[in-house]
């Protein structure tokens, strides 16, 4: 037996929402670091 459409809809949503086309985004904080250590790495 199928499952119900409101299920489907949901686990259709849910697919949608956890995906992450580009990676993983890194933090505001991970990214003022990341800029930190490559002006370092400048000098």
């Amino acid at each position: 037996m199928t499952q119900s459409k409101r299920q489907e809809e949901r686990q259709w949503t849910k697919r949608k929402q956890s995906q992450n086309p580009h990676g993983k985004v890194n933090s505001f904080e991970q990214l003022a670091e990341g800029t930190v250590k490559s002006e370092a790495n400048k000098e």
